[in-house]
């Protein structure tokens, strides 16, 4: 059953759940209507968190919070993060915090795994976009907006082709373009460094397709590398949990310091197709072995056994 948030059947359905799972941080303002109607419903309310940008640390959208079952969260740097900030800034106590973090559809990696499906998404993604199928290609995927990075990406994309000239390295023709809005992984590189992500699904997902990830933390953001198989992500929030230095991408330091280390990655992969399968094929293992949609079920099913039965345990104290 599915009902409008702003309804008062929402409400209803709150007051008689054995739990509520509010799946997002600004969730306080509805959480209001329902206490209005009785307050004893907090201790069955799991509130799951997916943001950890500055404007959610607000009291008003988690006053709550120390009072709920338990919090969910995508990773642990971003639950720590959560806990700090909340105790800084907002002077409250997260309850007992959860994390679980996320996995690929099964939708999804049927698609990553067939190969016929695999090749039909690449030419029609390289076809939209005017390159050859031997072209490497650097794409950063995000939003195009102020802080998001996208310069910078640009001026590390520019010093690779002057160090590829300087050293007169034989590479194929690469191109770099900036993409409006997420696509799906079938680049050959991805990039990204995106501040404040949570967990950064997209990772995933490009690792599906055995691309290798580039993680640099703050300033930049999603890039994929269309060609044999690379990925770019940044250090940021939980993608140092999702990404392993060295095997399956790299990591860079923060804001212009990661520029160069970049541009110097890049020269690397796209002169190595053994370093690019490599790290690509490193990366779909990982996921394989803990990024998959049973792997996100099995985890979140005991957050909720636990969090049942304290609400439980609460009811008949």
């Amino acid at each position: 059953m599915v009902s409008s948030a702003r309804g008062q059947e929402a409400v209803d359905t709150a007051l008689k759940a054995d739990l509520v799972i509010l799946n997002t941080a600004v969730a306080a303002k509805w959480l209001d209507a329902v206490l209005k109607e009785n307050a004893d419903v907090l201790p069955n309310v799991l509130w799951w968190i997916h943001e950890m940008r500055g404007h959610h640390f607000k009291l008003e959208y988690v006053k709550h919070l120390p009072f709920v079952g338990g919090a969910m969260i995508d990773s642990r740097i971003t639950t720590l993060y959560w806990k700090n900030r909340t105790k800084e800034r907002l002077r409250i106590k997260m309850p007992e915090t959860y994390v679980v973090h996320l996995g690929n559809s099964k939708e999804l990696m049927e698609v990553a795994e067939n190969k016929v499906a695999k090749r039909i998404l690449r030419e029609h993604v390289r076809e939209s976009l005017g390159v050859r199928s031997e072209d490497l290609v650097f794409a950063l995927i995000n939003s195009v907006s102020r802080g998001k990075g996208q310069d910078l990406f640009l001026r590390s994309f520019h010093e690779s082709l002057k160090l590829i000239q300087e050293r007169k390295l034989q590479v194929p023709a690469i191109h770099a373009v900036i993409v409006g809005s997420d696509m799906n992984a079938q680049t050959s590189l991805k990039w990204n460094s995106a501040r404040g992500e949570c967990f950064g699904k997209i990772t995933i997902e490009a690792m599906a397709f055995k691309l290798p990830v580039l993680v640099c933390p703050v300033v930049f953001n999603r890039i994929f590398f269309f060609s044999q198989s690379n990925t770019f992500r940044t250090a940021a929030g939980g993608t140092t949990e999702i990404v392993v230095s060295g095997t399956t991408g790299f990591l860079h330091p923060a804001g212009k310091e990661g520029m160069m280390p970049l541009a110097n990655n890049i020269v690397k992969l796209a002169t190595s197709v053994e370093k690019r399968l490599t790290m690509g094929k490193k990366g779909y293992e990982r996921v394989k072995e803990r990024f998959l949609e049973h792997h996100m079920s099995e985890r979140i099913a005991k957050v909720l056994r636990e969090v049942l039965q304290k609400a439980k345990r609460h009811s008949d104290s």
